[in-house]
């Protein structure tokens, strides 16, 4: 049998990972891999027009699956591309292995053309990054790299320049045991002694819950039914728990809407769930809290704990609901569930009036009727934005749908790359990128590849000429707006123009037609829809001190403008409580 090089190794190896595609820019450094996947059939080669792309397209694939994903950059300017989209999937947990090939191994430290260093430039957002400057490395560190992806749940990098690449291995690879998924793990008695008494000895008890939870949806429902708690969500939370759930009461943050501000700060305890919520200014400061996390790095750094408790959601739940007393009091619970529908009954007001007719079209209509007419298990993936306010407020979670966005990185242009990862998942799944103007311009050039794979992604385009949410900072801030507008052509013409399904929207009547089309199109399409750049100016009777810095009330009635089918659920779950 024929030796191998170091590229045909290193493209076995990812294959015996799982990985099923890589996602990349072809460039003379990575040559020998790119040769070494065309010659292997497990594995596919994906053309992105961006090494951004490339990243992000990885990032949505790994937080789909579950599983490993992989992205490629050539050497200099090629890799240093990729570095946003791996931020954003290594804040995202996603396990992603990043291959930033490298200059000649003799030239590194001379000042080379292209030279970078990027071994040491992706550290911040990595768990691993080395250099492989010898053949004898190969395949001992690509598999540490591995494992330290899956098992720490983010992105490893390696960095192979072309020449080793190209060279012969030392051997053929070894067949070693990989690591390809990540345990359970329950934490010790003590803890969960310690945290038994604590939800004992409470009379109001909360559960603010983040992606954390994802896959622990029923043991999340029992202990809020033995505890009576009221159940509220950060944004990346929403998608794993708000579904089905009636203790639901809403989200807190900047984009929070409901009574999860209330339900955490009047509690006697708090109980945060797979969470690392930033905003530490939603968080209380009066009340007792313990914190659940599979991070331990998590624990205690948003606010101060009485309880750190280290381990997986799941199991910590299922060692506590046979443990914990069960609570007959439903007081505090049945308050917050009237308090979370008492206030969406009062924004949904606002979403209602005329919404259907007004030009420019509401963004919030737009958001409302694509929540309809999507799938059951679709997958949305959001620009970051206003694009977030919609997806936040309107689309529904199933527990099927999935809602992928730049949620802790907080990137632009994210959604139209993650959709092509998602859609690599499953050529037959829904896929819509809910995207900005601003953001999708960004890297539009990626447009292209949907073209190109005939990827059947739907881009719902909220076209409001400007970047909408900066406008809004510089509201809040007391500032003029300044540098937001964008002078946009006619998308819809362009995606035709490319060879896809296109079309502008730019009356209400006209929208659920045009979704309707788009989705019924085999291929890929684009909706531009011409949204009312206004949709959510300040009122005038917010006074100065309310809105500085996003002050909790004012970000709450700036951002109130409907709810969608959620203040149905609200309604719903307004019904169990007992009448006086």
């Amino acid at each position: 049998m024929a030796k191998q090089n170091v590229a045909e190794q290193f493209v076995d190896l990812l294959v015996r990972a799982g990985v099923q595609r890589l996602y990349g820019v072809v460039g003379d450094s990575l040559n020998p891999v790119v040769d070494a996947i065309r010659r292997t059939p497990e594995i596919d080669w994906i053309q992105v027009r961006h090494e951004e792309t490339a990243a992000f397209a990885a990032g949505a694939e790994a937080q789909i699956t579950g599983k490993l994903a992989a992205c490629a950059g050539s050497c200099g300017p090629g890799n240093l591309h990729l570095i946003n989209g791996l931020y954003d999937a290594h804040r995202s947990m996603a396990p992603v292995l990043a291959l930033a090939s490298h200059i000649p191994s003799g030239e590194i430290g001379l000042g080379y053309f292209q030279e970078t260093h990027p071994d040491q430039l992706f550290r911040e957002c990595s768990h691993y990054s080395e250099l492989i400057s010898n053949p004898k490395q190969m395949p001992r560190l690509l598999q540490t790299a591995i494992q330290h992806a899956i098992g720490r749940s983010g992105v490893s990098v390696v960095s192979l320049p072309g020449d080793i690449a190209a060279q012969q291995a030392p051997e053929k690879t070894v067949e070693s045991a990989l690591v390809t998924s990540r345990p359970s793990v329950r934490p010790g008695d003590g803890e969960i002694d310690k945290l038994v008494r604590m939800i004992d000895e409470a009379d109001r008890v909360t559960l603010f819950c983040g992606s954390g939870t994802a896959g622990a949806h029923r043991e999340v429902m029992e202990f809020a039914e033995r505890v009576k708690s009221p159940v509220g969500h950060a944004l990346r939370g929403k998608e794993w728990i708000q579904y089905d759930n009636p203790f639901d009461v809403g989200m807190s943050g900047l984009l929070g809407y409901g009574a999860a501000y209330e339900a955490t700060h009047e509690c006697d305890l708090l109980i945060l769930l797979g969470t690392d919520f930033p905003y530490n200014a939603f968080l209380p400061d009066d009340v007792k809290i313990a914190q659940i996390d599979i991070r331990p790095e998590n624990l205690g750094r948003r606010s101060k704990l009485d309880l750190a408790v280290w381990g997986d959601v799941r199991e910590t739940l299922r060692c506590l609901n046979s443990r914990v007393r069960i609570k007959n009091d439903r007081r505090f619970l049945d308050k917050m569930l009237k308090k979370h529908a008492d206030a969406l009954e009062g924004v949904i007001k606002a979403y209602t009036r005329k919404v259907d007719k007004h030009v420019p079209i509401h963004p919030e209509y737009v958001a409302s009727v694509l929540d309809e007419l999507a799938d059951e298990d679709a997958i949305f993936t959001v620009d970051t934005g206003m694009c977030n306010v919609w997806a936040a407020r309107y689309i529904s979670p199933n527990g099927r749908r999935r809602i992928i966005g730049s949620f802790s990185h907080g990137s632009m242009a994210n959604a139209l790359p993650q959709a092509i990862g998602a859609q690599f998942t499953d050529r037959g799944r829904q896929v819509v990128s809910m995207s900005g103007d601003g953001g999708f311009t960004m890297l539009m050039g990626d447009f292209l590849t949907l073209v190109q794979y005939d990827l059947p992604v739907k881009v719902v385009l909220f076209n409001n000429s400007s970047l909408g949410m900066v406008d809004l900072e510089m509201l809040v801030a007391g500032l003029p707006s300044y540098g937001t507008h964008n002078e946009n052509p006619d998308f819809a013409a362009i995606a035709r123009a490319s060879g896809a399904y296109g079309i502008r929207v730019e009356k209400p009547r006209q929208l659920a037609h045009a979704l309707k089309e788009a989705f019924k199109h085999k291929g890929p399409a684009l909706v531009d829809v011409v949204t009312d750049p206004n949709a959510l100016s300040i009122p005038p009777k917010i006074s100065a001190e309310m809105v500085t810095g996003f002050a909790l009330s004012a970000s709450k009635m700036v951002l109130d403008g409907g709810v969608g089918r959620m203040v149905q659920m609200a309604r719903s779950n307004l019904r169990n409580v007992p009448r006086p």
